[in-house]
């Protein structure tokens, strides 16, 4: 993946939003919506959506085929596949075996291509640009997490009910919060109020 940095805006549909960075793209993507009591805070309703959210840096891909609604269903596989596999790494649990298969079936397919600028310098993806190249690197950056040294640094936010997952790349690893200003700052303000309670 080409992306040097993560994270997006997440908005909560009762209202606010706060800047999550999951620390991986894929981890990113998995954060996008989903399935059952979670989709509520779907963002993928259409194939434009799609696109939409791969042009957004930090990957960057502007597709040159139009996003397809077989490729927006391959995303949302994908994307449950992802969050399954990384609740299930956070949790210390054994990997779900349908997640596994969706995540290699999507990194088996053609990945985006880096292509050098004529002026040497400079990058992009090589053409014609398809989604399900960008969700087949982001399926291969998934396995890179989960087999490399930071697998056992993926977590899941120590907030009350916060579902959201990350992986820890802090140098200590003592990362708790998907965000210091939601969770944390929450967990700052009971703690306080448990302590003024005690007085």
């Amino acid at each position: 993946m080409r992306a040097s940095t993560t994270g997006r805006v997440l908005n909560d549909p009762k209202g606010g939003s706060f800047r999550f960075d999951a620390g991986a793209l894929c981890l990113d993507f998995a954060h996008t919506g989903g399935e059952g009591r979670y989709a509520v805070f779907e963002t993928l309703h259409d194939p434009s959506d799609l696109a939409e959210w791969l042009a957004h840096p930090a990957l960057g891909v502007v597709v040159t085929q139009p996003v397809t609604d077989e490729e927006l269903a391959a995303a949302k596989t994908l994307r449950q596949a992802i969050w399954i596999a990384a609740h299930d790494r956070a949790a210390d649990r054994a990997p779900d075996a349908a997640a596994v298969a969706a995540i290699n079936a999507a990194a088996a397919q053609a990945p985006l291509t880096p292509e050098l600028a004529a002026d040497g310098t400079t990058v992009g993806w090589a053409r014609p640009v398809r989604a399900g190249q960008a969700l087949s690197s982001m399926a291969r950056e998934m396995i890179d997490l989960l087999s490399g040294p930071l697998a056992h640094r993926i977590r899941e936010c120590a907030g009350d009910n916060c579902p959201l997952v990350f992986v820890d790349s802090s140098r200590p690893g003592a990362r708790r919060w998907c965000a210091m200003e939601r969770c944390g700052n929450r967990h700052k303000l009971r703690a306080r109020r448990a302590r003024q309670a005690e007085v």
